[in-house]
This record gives structure tokens, sequence and C-alpha cells, in this order.
């Protein structure tokens, strides 16, 4: 069973860690199958000498989900030093570079739209609002890479009952933090900012949907969406939008980013689908993070493998023409 959190000290008052994770930056002109495999190679052996500040608290208090994967984790310095975070650079080593001064102090998320008890929250709320857990979940990138995360956290639908979504909600609107003066590289981004996501209704109170406070035991790095984003391991990594400040309950379907800059390579649902190519690349088959670049390549799974959780929502739609 869950169990509540028991520390009485609030997030902020929790001293940081102080560890340091590694990063490095890729060569950037890597051609053929050597070069490409000297690039795997940087992902996996992050130069120790060439360190940012973490800026993570440990978690305590939360209990282990039961229904995990068991695969093995991919290691913490490789999650926290190849990311997607467009705010602080599009190249994947950037956000760790560029958001270590990030500040999250006095953080709060609205959550309002169609609900009857519209609130904002801060993150101290937000945490207290269930019972916290340590989730094991399997990702899959559109790119064609894949990891394996404990994140901790609990199901959206907590924080949705504690609004109460009224009958004319049928959609889920969620917005990322922007600040040019925080993410300078953000008007270089190619994307328009905010980032903005949305989800149908059952999906966002799918026991699936994690709002995300931490992982490795310790609250999320700046890089990795720090203080709290939502996580949706049924569907391409993009989706899961980092740095929430706003959810918003909507009567119809919200605009999201990567639908408006491509709707052709990036459909509303984004489910992980092998069927489904992008059209720049092969969807059938991944390459797990952390592994030999030399390993062979993983078949991608319906739904990355979550059909038993997620496939009934689905049911008689196209996925090829609901991508």
């Amino acid at each position: 069973m869950p169990i509540k959190p028991e520390q009485e000290l609030t997030y902020a008052d929790v001293t940081p860690k102080g560890v340091y994770q590694g990063r490095r930056k890729f060569l950037a002109a890597m051609l053929g199958a050597t070069g490409a495999a000297a690039a795997w190679k940087g992902i996996e052996a992050l130069a120790p000498a060439d360190v940012e500040a973490a800026n993570t608290k440990p978690i305590s208090g939360f209990s282990k989900w039961p229904y995990s994967t068991t695969e093995p984790e991919t290691p913490e310095k490789i999650v926290t030093s190849y990311n997607n975070f467009y705010e602080f650079g599009t190249d994947k080593s950037d956000p760790a570079a560029n958001a270590q001064n990030f500040n999250t102090s006095n953080w709060s998320v609205t959550v309002a739209g169609e609900v009857a008890k519209p609130r904002t929250f801060t993150l101290d709320d937000l945490m207290k609002a269930a019972p916290l857990e340590e989730r094991i979940y399997r990702h899959r990138c559109v790119e064609g890479w894949s990891i394996v995360v404990p994140w901790i956290g609990f199901p959206l639908s907590s924080v949705a009952k504690l609004v109460q979504p009224k009958p004319t909600a049928k959609w889920v609107a969620f917005q990322s933090y922007y600040d040019q003066k925080q993410m300078p590289r953000g008007p270089f981004a190619g994307i328009q900012l905010p980032y903005l996501e949305g989800l149908r209704l059952d999906e966002a109170m799918n026991p699936l949907a994690l709002l995300t406070f931490g992982m490795y035991g310790e609250t999320l790095p700046n890089q990795d969406g720090a203080p709290v984003r939502i996580v949706l391991p049924w569907k391409y990594g993009f989706k899961s939008a980092k740095s929430l400040v706003k959810i918003t309950f909507v009567k119809d379907q919200p605009p999201t980013t990567w639908n408006l800059e491509s709707a052709h390579e990036y459909g509303f649902y984004s489910n992980v689908n092998p069927n489904v190519d992008h059209p720049r690349w092969s969807q059938k088959t991944e390459r797990r993070l952390g592994g030999s670049f030399f390993a062979p390549r993983i078949p991608t799974q319906m739904f990355n493998g979550y059909s038993d959780q997620v496939a009934s929502m689905y049911n008689g739609m196209d996925l090829r023409v609901n991508f």
C-alpha cells in the first residue's frame, strides 16, 4: 500500500545534496560507424572533470510501486546529461550545461478551467496531495532512443479530484514555464514558447499518467523538468511536458507545441506505435541508452509495452490517422 510522506520539512527547507552530474559536448562532425560509436561512447563515459551541480535534494517517504518494469534502469548520469529541453538549447547536452542556475523557488502550479474548485498549488501543496510512489517506467523517444527511469510522483488524477472537473471538461492542457531571462536560448529553439501539451481527459486520468517530482530518489534536476513535470510512458517523450506552471481542464482539444510546428510529423496523440513511422525515420526499433552502440536494436512495442493499461482508451480509433 502507498505510504504518505512523513517528512515535516518543506521542499524549500531541505539542504541541497550538492552532488555533481557529468556532461560532455558531442563532437560536431562525426561521420560513419566509427564516429557514431565514438559519439555513443561520449554518452556513456561522461567526463568527470566536466561537471555541473545537480541542484537536487533527497526525497523520502515514498513507496515502491509493485508494477514497475523489471528492466535494468538507465544510469542516472545518462538521464541527466542527454535531454530534450529546448528552452535551454537544442543539443542533447545543452540542458545539463545551461539549466543549472534555473531558479525554481516559490514555484506554483495553477489548476483551473472547467473545474468546480480552481486552485493555485504551491510545490509543497502538490507534493502532499497524494502518497508518493517510485515507479520505474520505460520510455521511447521519437528520435529512436529509449531509457528506463525510476520516477517519483503520483497519478495526475489525484490532483484532478481536488479541483473536481466539470462534465464539460473533455481535455487537459499543460503549459511549461518560460522566462527568457532564465532561458536566453528560448528564442533560438525553433518552436513557439511557452511549451504547450495536452491530453484527452481519459488519458490524463489514466493511472499511468504521473505527476512527477523526482527520480533516482531525489528531486528532479533542472534539466529533467524541475520541479514538477508530467510523465506519460505510453507516449513519445515530447508529450511529457516539463516544469509545469498551468494545468487547465478545457472543453476542446488544446493546441500542442510540436503539433503546431509540424502536424504531419508530430500528432496530437503520439502514442508509441511501431507501425507508424516518423516521416524521416522508422519507429520499428529503438536503441537503449546506456548499452553498447553495437548491441542489437530493440523492437518497439505498441504503446511502449503498456497496452494492457491503455489500449482500451483507443478502441475503434484508427491509430494511423490519430497518431
